[in-house]
């Protein structure tokens, strides 16, 4: 007789649904670095893009931190942009470059990126599949198909998806 449940993976995965020029985003960096440093390799945390309309920089932001993703400084990007989102919103691809170049990435292979596209079918995914499951705003969390809305507040949020993620660490087989 064979088991037909689903096997999960060996480390739970927290998708962290983004915008790079929402300052609700910026406001939520501080849980994310919390979940980041209790949970370690423990917990897989990936951003996903999720540009929104009302945020005129967000797309190329989102492609901005693929490209440093690639360079593999992609979370310390994500927090250099994130947390002058002002910046972001005065100087649009011009800062996206001088931030990558701040943190020693490659900032004429950045420029470049941003003008070829090579990631906006990544974003493109992301967005689509953001939608397909629901998200309507960032932040939005995904963790063992529990989606927690950040958008309004982030009261409690960190708190569910430690309950959650560890609950998955706990499990038998994690």
């Amino acid at each position: 007789m064979s088991d037909s449940s689903p096997v999960r993976p060996v480390v739970p995965v927290l998708d962290v649904w983004c915008d790079l020029q929402c300052p609700d985003c910026r406001s939520a960096l501080e849980d994310v670095r919390a979940l980041r440093a209790r949970y370690g390799d423990r917990l897989e945390l990936r951003l996903r893009h999720f540009p929104l309309e009302k945020h005129k920089h967000a797309f190329a932001a989102a492609q901005a931190a693929e490209e440093a993703a690639e360079q593999g400084k992609g979370w310390d990007y994500v927090e250099a942009v994130l947390g002058r989102v002002e910046e972001l919103d005065r100087g649009g691809e011009p800062f996206l470059v001088e931030a990558a170049g701040e943190l020693g990435l490659d900032a004429e292979e950045f420029d470049t990126a941003l003008i070829d596209g090579r990631h906006i079918l990544i974003v493109d995914a992301d967005q689509a599949e953001g939608k397909a499951i629901g998200v309507t705003g960032t932040p939005t969390y995904v963790i063992d198909g529990e989606r927690l809305d950040g958008g309004k507040s982030q009261e409690g949020l960190r708190e569910r998806i430690e309950e959650i993620a560890d609950r998955l660490l706990a499990a038998p087989g994690a």
